[in-house]
């Protein structure tokens, strides 16, 4: 049983982490937002530590025990990141190198890290990335998540700190917020939910790789604990799809026509990301195991149960 810490505990993709973490029978400490609502109450191997990610003091209490971290927290998404860079730099690389000196002063065992996998290789490619290709991030945000990874190795030659990066793609599934403006598909459902227009980004050709974030949560769970001599996995499903293919998906989920509106693409957007996962799959023995039509459809049947559990329409 390992003793855990989840930094972001209630956002989209750490709430799935403790889950299976707690699943799998470990003790978590999951760390919050001061005033959020409790996520975790019935779960006996869950303590819910709550606190403000920008201070050091918070980070350090929570620490406190904890062999495992799981650094799930960010305060920016690719378009706060890119309307103002400096916030990414105030916050989140300054608050993880703080964060990196506490878990030294605490013995802490391993830092695992929620790294980008869609935007850190930045440039356009006929092939998937696998994490012997150089990223060239051009965008702010994975340009941060780029910065962190590089701490990361530093603490760990510095002062033994042990660490590893996962590079997500782009995930989605239960629980994404819709606020965010961060995640094609469930944004594209509430507003199919909402018959509002789904907005495409270029003629809808550019590709993805979407992976279901109950795998993410699997497959990180499985490896968190493992022995390994590399520093940086790619998580995804391993397969491309584009927005055109989403929209026809979503329309035969929901039974719906979609009204479609199209906007230029940002010149900071690549045409096709999508990742090689064959070193996760070897290293852990591992893979994801849930279709894109069976992941979606998961994502629909919440979207429609949250509306159906609140009475009303989420903004």
């Amino acid at each position: 049983m390992a003793k855990c810490l989840v930094l972001g505990a209630t956002g989209f993709i750490g709430r799935h982490i403790v889950e299976e973490l707690t699943n799998r029978n470990h003790e978590v400490k999951a760390f919050g937002r001061h005033g959020e609502e409790s996520l975790f109450k019935n779960n006996q191997l869950v303590e819910e530590v709550y606190g403000d990610f920008l201070n050091r003091s918070d980070l350090a209490s929570a620490l406190n025990g904890a062999e495992y971290v799981f650094h799930f927290i960010s305060t920016t998404t690719p378009a706060t990141a890119e309307n103002d860079p400096l916030v990414d730099i105030d916050t989140n690389i300054r608050m993880t190198v703080e964060l990196l000196e506490e878990a030294v002063k605490w013995g802490t065992k391993k830092v695992i890290f929620a790294s980008t996998g869609g935007a850190i290789y930045g440039i356009n490619n006929d092939r998937s990335f696998s994490e012997v290709d150089l990223p060239q991030p051009i965008s702010p945000y994975a340009i941060g998540k780029l910065t962190i990874e590089h701490y990361l190795h530093y603490y760990k030659v510095k002062h033994g700190l042990n660490s590893v990066s996962m590079r997500i793609s782009n995930p989605y599934g239960e629980g994404q917020s819709l606020h965010r403006k961060q995640g094609v598909i469930p944004i594209f459902m509430e507003n199919i939910y909402n018959d509002q227009p789904l907005t495409i980004l270029g003629d809808g050709t550019m590709v993805r790789d979407y992976i279901y974030v109950k795998d993410v949560a699997n497959m990180i769970c499985e490896a968190f604990d493992k022995d390994t001599d590399k520093a940086v996995y790619n998580l995804g499903s391993g397969r491309g799809a584009t927005v055109n293919e989403l929209v026809r998906l979503i329309e035969a989920i929901t039974g719906k026509v979609a009204k479609l509106t199209y906007q230029p693409t940002p010149a900071t957007f690549v045409q096709q990301s999508v990742l090689n996962i064959d070193q996760f799959k070897n290293d852990f023995g591992v893979e994801p195991r849930t279709s894109l039509d069976k992941g979606m459809r998961a994502t629909w049947s919440y979207i429609v149960a949250e509306h159906e559990k609140e009475g009303m329409k989420i903004d």
